[in-house]
């Protein structure tokens, strides 16, 4: 009689344990079927002196590279990395290119086995970001300074080289007149005397 009742008592805290146990276990099966984020470096929230050269993305399972996607955006939603992923087992790394100081965005979507895309992003502030560059020189003006100072006001404008030529070019023609109308009246006062001479 012990034994029966031992037996069916064994029984029932079995059917009770199954029922209790199933419900736990369900769930659990959806949940491992979605691909979720294990862990990064840099952690989110993290606050950073130093840029690091990469950021890394660790996965509860293996990511695929087609169906993976990691973006990273700094202050004014600015790119703050253009280089390929590189999967590593369950890692996923981006080159990262800092700018200004602030919080940097770093946004990804991977594929689970069941097919459903998941997304998440983390957050991590630079407190030293790149100094900005400094800005270019003035071009130079292309206009040419003048070589000579602008003519004062009332003043008559400086002659220049073909006004000069001309003056000297008029006094000399001028003297040449002169010493011609001298040669004449000499050349006539010689006849004249001479016809006087003759006459006599």
């Amino acid at each position: 009689m012990g034994g029966r009742v031992a037996r069916v008592a064994g029984g029932g805290l079995m059917v009770l344990c199954l029922a209790v146990g199933v419900p736990v276990l369900l769930p659990a099966a959806p949940a491992a079927a979605h691909n979720s984020l294990a862990g990064s470096a840099p952690a989110n929230g993290a606050r950073l002196a130093t840029a690091p050269e990469r950021i890394e993305l660790r996965f509860l399972a293996t990511p695929s590279p087609a169906t993976t996607k990691v973006t990273v955006t700094g202050p004014g939603d600015v790119a703050a990395s253009t280089g390929a992923a590189t999967f590593a087992g369950k890692r996923v790394s981006v080159p990262f290119t800092p700018g200004r100081a602030g919080e940097y965005l770093v946004a990804y979507q991977v594929g689970s086995a069941d097919g459903h895309p998941v997304r998440g992003q983390i957050r991590f502030t630079l407190t030293a970001g790149v100094p900005a560059g400094t800005p270019s020189a003035a071009p130079a003006s292309t206009s040419a300074a003048p070589s000579t100072p602008p003519a004062r006001s009332g003043s008559a404008p400086a002659a220049g080289p073909a006004a000069s030529r001309a003056g000297e070019g008029g006094g000399t023609g001028w003297f040449w007149a002169l010493g011609v109308a001298a040669l004449l009246v000499v050349l006539g006062g010689g006849l004249l005397l001479r016809r006087r001479a003759a006459r006599r």
